[in-house]
């Protein structure tokens, strides 16, 4: 059976600040990259939102996905169970980005998916693009809103 492989980065300038996306998917010989900006926003955002944009892009359900990342945040909140926790309690305690995880938890549903962590900044070259798209839409857009992040910091104002 065939494996889509998916690597994703971050990138948040200020944290919160200007952030964005960097994604890569490849199944067979087709790859395709994909990044997005965001005025305002989080790293741990950008991360997670990494993977949620690059699951949207598959045209190809029911197959194995291996996700790539540098962001224990989101592997270990998956692989650990954390996610299905947050879920069954309904996110208690105020865990961040719940819309993002209901999110993921939604468009992961088809998939069959295993997470891989990668070192960042090392010798992966696919971890290290991504850095280069995620790092590239933070800086220069064009800059989205993440309107579910920014009402949240509305509201502690």
């Amino acid at each position: 059976m065939d494996k889509i492989h998916i690597y994703t980065d971050g990138s948040s300038r200020g944290n919160p600040g200007p952030g964005g996306f960097g994604a890569i998917l490849m199944w067979g010989e087709k790859v395709k990259e994909i990044s997005e900006a965001y005025r305002k926003t989080t790293n741990n955002r950008m991360e997670l939102l990494a993977v949620i944009k690059a699951l949207m892009a598959l045209k190809t359900k029911n197959l194995p996905v291996h996700i790539y990342t540098d962001s224990k945040y989101v592997v270990e909140s998956v692989e650990k169970k954390w996610l299905d926790n947050w879920l069954k309690t309904d996110f208690k305690g105020g865990k961040k980005n719940k819309d993002l995880w209901l999110q993921y938890h939604k468009i992961a549903a088809p998939f069959q998916i295993k997470f891989h962590w990668v070192k960042g900044h090392s010798t992966n070259k696919y971890n290290n693009r991504c850095d280069e798209l995620a790092t590239n839409a933070a800086d220069n857009g064009p800059w989205k809103i993440d309107s579910e992040y920014e009402s949240i910091e509305l509201l502690k104002k």
